[in-house]
């Protein structure tokens, strides 16, 4: 697997835990885990995970995920609302593609920083509204960039724009401070990347590594992480 930006961040928080823990399995809580894109790998690497997603259809593919994977993750239908599972209790908290989505951004994140144990971790990765601008200009969809360029919480209003919001990085630093949490890390994920057509990995041998590599080394450099595809903050609840 090659190196990636937030996966880097998610193993040494975990090894970590696993050492607080004195080797016991790390408790991992997967909000909006969809069909256990994040959710089973951790689960294979030994984590205790609980997946809450309000989808049916997506809990249906993410058991025969785990299934195939031969893990096993306790999979809640519910949402930011009603998490079904103790308060205050999670050693790291996953927030994957849930804020873009959800009513109520900060009530949501308020209910994530209240499941994490003190001392745990709530990883925050969201859609960035300054690449969809970019991503849309160099589409030849100038209308659409200009308009997220105008709308301050970087959405399409009135159309069939899947998300409710994007965000900027003052805009998630802020929302993540208000919650409770410390930020430790804000970064970029897929800076470069999503830019990079297949055909130039496919045909250049090494590429796919040499493009891994820039990524992690501009994920924390800005400007660049501040146009990334997508933001990524590690926030930590203060230990009691």
């Amino acid at each position: 697997m090659r190196p990636d930006a937030v996966q880097r961040v998610l193993d040494a928080e975990l090894a970590a835990a696993r050492e607080r823990r004195g080797g016991e399995p790390p408790r991992v809580l997967d909000v909006g885990g969809g069909s256990g894109v994040w959710a089973v790998p951790l689960a294979a690497a030994g984590c205790a995970v609980t997946v809450v997603e309000p989808s049916p259809n997506a809990l249906a593919t993410l058991n025969t995920r785990a299934r195939e994977a031969g893990v096993t993750i306790n999979a809640v239908q519910g949402d930011t609302d009603s998490l079904g599972v103790p308060a205050g209790e999670a050693d790291l908290v996953l927030a994957h593609g849930l804020l873009e989505v959800v009513d109520d951004a900060p009530a949501a994140l308020a209910s994530l920083a209240a499941a994490v144990a003190p001392g745990g971790a709530v990883s925050v990765l969201v859609a960035n509204r300054f690449a969809a601008i970019l991503h849309r200009a160099i589409a030849g969809r100038i209308v659409d960039a200009r308009r997220l360029l105008d709308d301050d919480a970087g959405q399409l209003a009135g159309t069939r724009d899947p998300l409710q919001r994007r965000f900027d990085v003052p805009g998630l630093e802020k929302l993540v401070l208000e919650a409770g949490l410390s930020v430790e890390l804000l970064q970029g994920h897929g800076i470069v990347s999503d830019l990079v057509p297949g055909v130039v990995l496919d045909t250049n041998p090494g590429a796919a590594d040499a493009l891994a590599e820039l990524e992690l080394a501009a994920a924390t450099r800005s400007p660049l992480r501040d146009v990334a595809a997508r933001l990524h903050v590690f926030a930590r609840r203060t230990a009691l």
